[in-house]
């Protein structure tokens, strides 16, 4: 039945739709196809991709629920091209990509660290770096574009105790690693990811040795949390630092992106957010619901286990349609809708289970301040006119400003 429908709705669907599923967080309005998707059964197979779809939201709460399911496959924990490199040696050791015991200290260590950070600090750092970065001249296509990136990289390196002076090229370093995560990286591009890899891990190295005397500084309390959970390794820690930038990197340019388009074409938003620029924050959270940065994700089976009535087996990998079902209606009522007061706002966005993001409120609150930098320099005035593409990317939605 999941082939029979899959088949039908990736090439009879009415709709204008994506070239492929992996084609869709690029497209210009992939939630109609989404939608048709998550109408169906809670799994369908993608024949030529050779990949099971999760759409629906009981589909995904499903798959990310299930132990079987993982997040690299077991055969290859780090991707080949960057095996042996200092990209590898972060890729492998970042908590979000391991399991067990690999996973479960590490995460609790961060979890404790971001639910400890001071977010209104957070807020003013961001919006006084935001408002530096823009400059003095209006901020369209390219610039804003590499604004939308620079910028949450550049808050999250200050929380972490970088200095001033060194954020741009922090920037410059994330910008350069995180090209080693896509599976269309140039070798030249993975050549530069090592060096960026290796460059911040000793940085951050230096950081981590200058922390002891300051036991109030971010690094000093993150290593605090890791002894209290007991994870005791000091290089996975570094590495796992260096993730908390690459994670900001992608997902928060692409949620502060994705929040300019929804002030850009969601009728009176702009308006209203000029008023209350307060309420920021709770438009960020629709965003994140309504158009997130990240549209899907994978899982790959361990061993054969039974997803929604659907057998699986070892090496069969699922592409969890995280967008899909925040617009799922059983997810969240009347999800076409762009809704600030959304009661039991659902975001599937950011995860579910023992790999949900424990970042959420650290990048919903830098995103909101980067754009309130914007809303009140008088940036986003005309914001209507702004043209956008999206980035090519099989899995992130980020808008790529062209005027």
């Amino acid at each position: 039945m999941g082939r029979v429908f899959a088949a039908k709705m990736l090439a009879m669907n009415p709709e204008p739709t994506p070239d492929n599923i992996l084609a869709a967080s690029a497209h210009r309005n992939p939630y109609p196809f989404y939608a048709s998707l998550a109408a169906g059964p809670a799994l369908v197979f993608d024949a030529p991709r050779k990949l099971w779809i999760a759409s629906s939201a009981a589909g995904v709460k499903a798959v990310l629920g299930n132990r079987a399911c993982r997040v690299r496959p077991v055969s290859e924990p780090v991707p080949s091209a960057i095996v042996g490199s200092a990209a590898g040696e972060v890729f492998g050791h970042l908590v979000r990509m391991n399991e067990g015991l690999r996973h479960d200290a590490p995460k609790l260590a961060l979890q404790r660290f971001l639910a400890a950070v001071d977010l209104e600090r957070v807020q003013a750092r961001t919006e006084a770096l935001a408002l530096q970065a823009a400059g003095e001249g209006a901020l369209r296509g390219d610039a804003l574009s590499r604004w939308a990136f620079e910028v949450p990289v550049m808050a999250v390196a200050d929380l972490l105790g970088f200095g001033e002076a060194e954020l741009p090229q922090v920037a410059r370093w994330m910008a350069d690693f995180v090209a080693c995560l896509s599976p269309l990286s140039t070798p030249a591009q993975l050549a530069l990811a090592g060096e960026a890899a290796s460059a911040l891990l000793a940085r951050f190295s230096e950081l981590v040795q200058g922390s002891a005397a300051h036991p109030g500084s971010a690094l000093a309390r993150l290593q605090q949390e890791a002894a209290q959970a007991g994870w005791q390794d000091a290089r996975a820690l570094l590495c796992n630092a260096v993730g908390l930038l690459s994670q900001t990197y992608e997902a928060t340019a692409g949620l502060i992106g994705n929040s300019i388009t929804a002030l850009a074409t969601q009728p009176g938003l702009l308006d209203a957010m000029a008023r209350e620029p307060g309420r920021l924050l709770q438009m960020v959270h629709e965003v994140s619901r309504y158009d997130p940065s990240i549209h899907n994700t994978r899982r790959f089976v361990d061993q054969p286990t039974e997803v929604a009535g659907v057998s699986l087996q070892a090496g069969d990998v699922v592409l969890v349609l995280l967008a899909a079902a925040g617009r799922d209606p059983a997810c969240n009522s009347r999800p076409d809708e762009f809704l600030l007061e959304r009661p039991d706002r659902q975001v599937p966005g950011f995860g579910h289970g023992t790999h949900q993001c424990p970042g959420q409120a650290l990048a919903s609150v830098v995103a909101a301040a980067a754009v309130r930098a914007l809303l009140i320099s008088g940036q986003l005035k005309d914001a209507a006119s702004f043209r956008w593409d999206y980035r090519p990317s099989m899995n992130a939605r980020i808008p790529v400003f062209t005027a």
